[in-house]
């Protein structure tokens, strides 16, 4: 694994306020109806720094990134965030529920060694890299180099995936929680529940050096936080191109939250596809393009028992997926019609790539038929949804954090959770999936640490 070292974390001073009220969720699944919220409980919530505008997916105005600088540094100088006495890394476990069962997701905030994505060489052969499993857009990348810029800090997490199969490290974050209470003691309100935040400070050098032993050689997947990995890469191109950086520089370190693989509290939530804006769509038009390329299975009852059928109906095997037509309100579940349907498009990626769901809605259904077939050759609109009552929303035509609004909604791909196993699988196979593969639940928190880079 990259080098992993303790960090003096930017915090908000307790002065500052009710530390529930004072952060937010990543800013990525934040609208400004959202931002609004935050700040009207506190107007020094960490959203008024980290979305400077929105949509927060695309470029902004030079002049909002500059105020976010401005503000950052305010802060920083009236004592609403200040700087920790000590470098600490920080165990951090979110309690929440999931399909009826409660949950402790436990990792450790930490900073790590900024590295290219890859596979690295290391005493056992290849390993110690941090590996990417998913595509990215231009758009947040840009929008957060500029803030990265402005503030000179990274100011939300990366969620990073390490494999931890003996489970030490998992055991040691379990086990420094269960020695004290929380330091910090926070809540963020998601569009499902109240998730709880707490951290404990964890300066004690032998317990930061077992720490760092148990991740010796381990490589690190990202889960969550692709472009803004990007961007620290970026920004480093950045400084290096105007003259030396030591090696010592705090823009070589990117704080990430470390989780291990072995964790009982890892939960994948699936992704949805909600596509619209097909000019000759209809749900006969597509089942006719399709009949060569799926077999089907009827499910009547609506949305909801569409995703019931899912989760039961075992007999068509790990591959199957839903499929909902919004104007007729029928569905049906489907499976691909070969064994290996993306082998003579893609013979050079990993077969536990072709597998993929995600994939063979991405290159068959979107591009194959719902492009090709049924929009002239135009892109196909998406939306990404993780719950069948969102795509609900999306299908009365409610704008969701996941995209939509008026007539938009057509035709609905209702998938299962991608494994774990695949996502480890594809990363070290150096390849990528497809955008929005994965879906780690709940999100982490923005504002609970900053990193600066000066």
């Amino acid at each position: 694994m990259p080098q992993v070292l303790p960090f003096q974390a930017i915090q908000f001073a307790a002065s500052a306020g009710n530390l529930t009220d004072l952060i937010a969720p990543p800013y990525d699944v934040l609208d400004t109806a959202g931002k609004n919220r935050l700040l009207a409980k506190n107007p020094n919530n960490i959203v008024a720094i980290d979305l400077p505008h929105t949509p927060a997916k695309e470029l902004g105005q030079p002049a909002a990134y500059e105020a976010a600088g401005a503000l950052f540094r305010k802060h920083l100088a009236n004592g609403v965030l200040s700087n920790s006495a000590a470098p600490a890394i920080y165990a951090y476990r979110q309690t929440f529920t999931s399909e009826g069962r409660t949950f402790e997701r436990c990792g450790m905030f930490t900073t790590v060694e900024v590295v290219p994505f890859g596979p690295r060489e290391s005493s056992g052969g290849f390993s110690g890299g941090i590996l990417p499993h998913e595509e990215t857009f231009s758009g947040p990348k840009e929008d957060r180099m500029a803030l990265m810029k402005a503030t000179k800090a990274q100011l939300s997490p990366i969620f990073g995936l390490h494999a931890d199969q003996q489970g030490r490290a998992t055991r040691l974050t379990r086990e420094i929680m269960s020695r004290s209470t929380p330091t910090r003691t926070a809540s963020i309100t998601d569009s499902q529940q109240s998730v709880k935040q707490e951290t404990w400070e964890v300066i004690d050098i032998a317990t930061i050096k077992a720490y760092q032993d148990a991740l010796a050689n381990e490589d690190i997947f990202i889960a969550d936080g692709h472009h803004r990995y990007t961007t620290q890469l970026s920004y480093l191109k950045h400084l290096e191109s105007q003259g030396t950086v030591p090696a010592n520089h705090p823009a070589r370190r990117c704080m990430m939250v470390l989780i291990g693989m072995s964790d009982p509290g890892l939960v994948i939530w699936p992704t949805h596809r909600v596509l619209g804006g097909m000019q000759d769509y209809t749900w006969a038009k597509f089942l006719t393009a399709a009949a060569e390329h799926m077999r089907f299975e009827p499910i009547a009852g609506g949305l909801q028992s569409l995703g019931k059928a899912l989760d039961s109906v075992v007999h068509m095997g790990e591959h199957r997926f839903g499929l909902y037509d919004f104007a007729t309100k029928q569905g049906c579940l489907a499976i691909p019609a070969a064994r290996d349907p993306l082998a003579e498009r893609f013979p050079e990626k990993a077969k536990a790539w072709r597998d993929l769901t995600v994939a063979f809605c991405q290159y068959v259904i979107v591009e194959q038929l719902c492009q090709a077939k049924l929009n002239n050759g135009h892109a196909v609109k998406w939306a990404f949804p993780h719950t069948i009552s969102e795509v609900e929303e999306i299908g009365k035509g409610h704008e969701t954090g996941a995209g939509g609004g008026a007539g938009f909604a057509q035709l609905a791909v209702i998938v299962r959770p991608t494994p774990l196993e695949a996502v480890r699988d594809v990363s070290r196979a150096n390849q990528l999936m497809p955008q929005k593969s994965t879906f780690f639940y709940p999100k982490l928190a923005t504002g609970l640490f900053v990193n600066s880079l000066e």
